[in-house]
């Protein structure tokens, strides 16, 4: 894996593991029924929660998440040409429709459960009774756990586009061959040799004495 890669994921994953930890720590210290207390026949008495902020942390730090590794990724439709192995631009897409989908879910979850769990004071009428409404069991975990599946999908559908990409093109840069080296083997040139010429020993003598 590229370092870029790596970065980017860890980041990604770090802010989802806040997500889902503070929707977690939402969900454990939301107001309960059995803390509210009336006041009056018309009025009711919410304890202070941290509830409120930890639910808008997941829903931000899901979003921020959720931004970095579809701008990382891009136009995934666009990238289709691209990719000569048609498996991985499927798994690809599914991941990141179903990653854009339960962000969805996972941030209305978080961003319901912190404002209905704000509400203080106020009180709800039914059939002409009167109800002090307080968020219900599993909302700000059913988001933590879409808050997980989304940034692990969108994780999923960033890696396999690039190990596509990367597949592609397996020798972008050939190594080039040293051509300055001394090159060890046979001259170039041609060598001319004569067949021998033989005298006569007369003429031989001949030209010494001359």
């Amino acid at each position: 894996m590229e370092r870029k890669a790596l970065v980017l994921c860890s980041v990604v994953g770090l802010l989802g593991l806040l997500s889902v930890a503070t929707g977690f720590g939402a969900e454990a210290t939301r107001i309960k029924g059995s803390e509210v207390q009336f006041t009056s026949a018309t009025q009711c008495t919410y304890p202070r929660s941290p509830a409120l902020g930890l639910g808008l942390t997941a829903a931000v730090a899901l979003t921020i998440a959720q931004v970095i590794i579809n701008v990382a990724t891009g136009c995934v439709c666009c990238k289709r040409s691209q990719h000569s192995s048609n498996s991985n631009w499927t798994t690809a897409f599914v991941c990141f429709v179903i990653s854009w989908f339960t962000f969805v879910i996972s941030f209305l979850l978080l961003l319901t459960g912190a404002a209905l769990n704000n509400q203080h004071g106020e009180e709800t009428m039914y059939f002409g009774n009167y109800y002090c409404y307080v968020v219900k069991p599993g909302v700000f975990a059913g988001g933590a756990v879409l808050a997980f599946a989304s940034v692990a999908l969108g994780i999923l559908c960033y890696l396999t586009l690039n190990s596509a990409k990367d597949s592609n093109d397996p020798w972008p840069n050939p190594p080039l061959s040293n051509q300055s080296g001394i090159a060890m083997g046979q001259p170039q040139f041609a060598l001319h040799t004569q067949d021998p010429v033989f005298v006569h020993e007369d003429t031989y003598i001949r030209r010494q004495f001359t």
